[in-house]
């Protein structure tokens, strides 16, 4: 079973950033990671999957010539429209259903795949190594720890895309409290 789509609008209705992403050291450590991550390489289109409230969105979209950025919760989408204004594409959309069509060189997953279900994260993953150019990146960083309110542990959605033929590991960190991949298109 995948998390239902209401538990997180009703979540940014009730705070107005309710992971801390604004003011988490632990978030600050994580961004700065993603972002060098991604080397020195510029982005023609960029896709970051569950922005929030745009706090790493802001950070990709000076990397990236066009960004859209996706949310299913319609508040978190109206704050981060607050903080990066008009300079990216931001949208509510539920995955995998309204996945936007690509092509583009860099998908971000940050703290998000973990939400779905394993038949719905491999079709998922189908449709965006589908949206991937060839040579493009996706960049997943997830927390490591167990929960009792996700389907999978981030541990498990990396070895799940570790073990996918289209996508070559190029850079990994394993840290504490979270793990980064990023991924070349093949």
């Amino acid at each position: 079973m995948s998390v239902d789509p209401a538990t997180f609008e009703r979540m940014y209705r009730d705070e107005e950033d309710p992971w801390g992403f604004g003011t988490s050291s632990y978030e600050a450590a994580k961004y700065d990671g993603t972002i060098a991550g991604l080397g020195d390489r510029r982005f023609r289109r960029g896709l970051e999957l569950g922005c929030s409230i745009g706090v790493l969105t802001a950070r990709l979209a000076e990397r990236c010539d066009g960004l859209v950025a996706l949310d299913t919760s319609a508040t978190a989408v109206e704050r981060a429209r607050e903080r990066v204004g008009d300079d990216v594409d931001l949208r509510v959309a539920t995955l995998p259903a309204e996945l936007p069509a690509g092509p583009f060189d860099l998908v971000v997953a940050s703290e998000v795949l973990y939400y779905f279900a394993r038949d719905v994260l491999d079709g998922l993953l189908d449709d965006l190594e589908a949206a991937l150019e060839p040579g493009g990146l996706l960049l997943a960083v997830h927390w490591r720890p167990p929960t009792r309110t996700y389907p999978l542990r981030g541990d498990e959605v990396h070895a799940i895309l570790a073990a996918r033929p289209a996508l070559r590991g190029i850079h990994a960190e394993s840290h504490e409290l979270y793990r980064l991949d990023v991924l070349e298109r093949t």
